[in-house]
């Protein structure tokens, strides 16, 4: 009987396990994932010891590192997470590279790499943006963050042009013009500011974030009434509850996002009687 090559017989092997990875990824999900990880909370200890079998059967799954990584991150425990998206970015950038952009904008807010990974994601051209938004928005962001205004500028306008392009009749998303409204709040154009955040109000009414800020414009140009109803209104909506709604604001605050402690200076300045809690 003729002998295999050794070589050939390495080939062979590779083959096989080619042939039968995706049956085998999917028995592994099946085992692991849907009878596993996600019969618990995310934040347990069981999420982590399914992921961490999965991984021991099919380490190169970058999928697999991506959820392991993920509850970390909403655990604000990002340096232990990162350890393992690196991992899945590492695996599969076409799938987790904007992802992890996305992690270093919102949750471990380090700009400038954020804005490395979205300029990279950008010439992967993979997707077209990530959770709900363009890659031009969060960097937008990220230099709205390094007091880089004009660029911020910039990016938030790439960012309108998308939209309108790709769908003219849908409204804008009110984050957009608030954004926009925070860089020119910022450089002193308190009368551009206030035309974005009434912009966004046009969109979202009872947005308390957008409603502060046109205050703090409105109390800069001495328009004192005005301001006083347009603080009163932001405090009211924000004892609603009405602040930026992204999903994962639960768990991150958004930049400028407004917090109880925000109101009480300008409260008093502006005679307000309304308690906060």
């Amino acid at each position: 009987m003729k002998r295999i090559p050794f070589l050939l017989f390495c080939l062979l092997l590779t083959l096989a396990g080619h042939t039968q990875s995706p049956p085998l990824k999917d028995s592994i999900e099946k085992k692991y994932l849907t009878n596993g990880a996600w019969r618990h909370h995310y934040f347990s200890k069981e999420w982590q010891l399914y992921l961490d079998s999965a991984l021991a059967v099919l380490p190169d799954d970058a999928k697999f590192w991506q959820l392991k990584a993920m509850p970390y991150f909403k655990q604000r425990k990002y340096e232990a997470g990162m350890v393992y998206l690196d991992k899945a970015v590492q695996l599969n950038p076409a799938a987790y590279l904007d992802y992890r952009a996305f992690i270093k904008c919102i949750f471990q807010k380090s700009y400038h790499a954020a804005i490395a990974d979205f300029e990279a994601a950008k010439r992967l051209n993979a997707h077209q943006g990530v959770m709900d938004h363009s890659y031009n928005f969060y960097i937008g962001l990220s230099y709205l963050q390094l007091n880089q205004y004009d660029s911020a500028r910039y990016y938030l306008q790439q960012c309108m042009a998308e939209r309108q392009q790709q769908n003219k009749e849908a409204p804008m998303h009110f984050l957009y013009d608030f954004y926009m409204g925070i860089a020119d709040y910022e450089t002193g154009q308190y009368d551009s500011a206030i035309a974005h955040f009434n912009t966004a109000l046009s969109h979202y009414p009872d947005f308390s974030d957008a409603g502060y800020y046109k205050a703090l414009c409105l109390i800069k140009l001495n328009r004192k009434e005005e301001a006083k109803l347009a603080m009163a209104k932001s405090i009211h909506d924000y004892k609603e509850g009405y602040t930026i709604n992204e999903d994962n604001a639960v768990y991150e605050p958004y930049p400028y996002q407004v917090r109880a402690w925000l109101f009480s200076y300008y409260k008093n300045l502006l005679g307000l009687q309304e308690p906060l809690k």
